[in-house]
């Protein structure tokens, strides 16, 4: 389950922060459709930021495809936590900025940012929760299978 979050996360961040650097006008103008974009509607469009924005989150997605092909629990918490360190303000900044988004593009933005902040949120549990399970297992108070 928690490889199949990190590659999840990987993807999909992934894919936004390459449309970020390649095509940062195209990302400003139509994420997540032209017919709906969500960035355009928080003025005014800097290439600058918008590729360093894509390269930074290029950046993170590595350290999960990292943590997916190789799921060493410390290199998987220390993923989750960089993810979240850059999702969770993210959605925080968006959430509290919807004065000039529609309400579809609005619910539709706040949940899938949420969701961004949510799942990486719970694998990190996962995470913890599988580690503090072996580690009481090898010392022989936790529950056996």
């Amino acid at each position: 389950m928690i490889r199949a979050g990190l590659i999840f996360l990987a993807v999909a961040q992934g894919a936004a922060g390459l449309i970020q650097l390649f095509t940062p006008k195209f990302f400003y103008d139509d994420f997540p459709t032209s017919a709906t974009p969500w960035v355009s509607l928080l003025p005014p469009y800097n290439e600058h930021l918008m590729r360093d924005v894509g390269a930074l989150t290029l950046a993170y997605v590595l350290v999960l495809a990292a943590a997916a092909i190789w799921p060493e629990p410390k290199l998987v918490r220390v993923a989750l936590a960089a993810n979240l360190m850059f999702t969770v303000p993210h959605f925080v900044f968006h959430a509290t900025h919807l004065d000039n988004y529609p309400v579809g593009s609005a619910i539709g933005q706040t949940i899938a940012l949420g969701l961004g902040v949510l799942i990486p949120t719970a694998l990190l549990i996962v995470s913890l929760r599988g580690t503090r399970l072996r580690e009481a297992r090898s010392e022989g108070t936790g529950p056996r299978s």
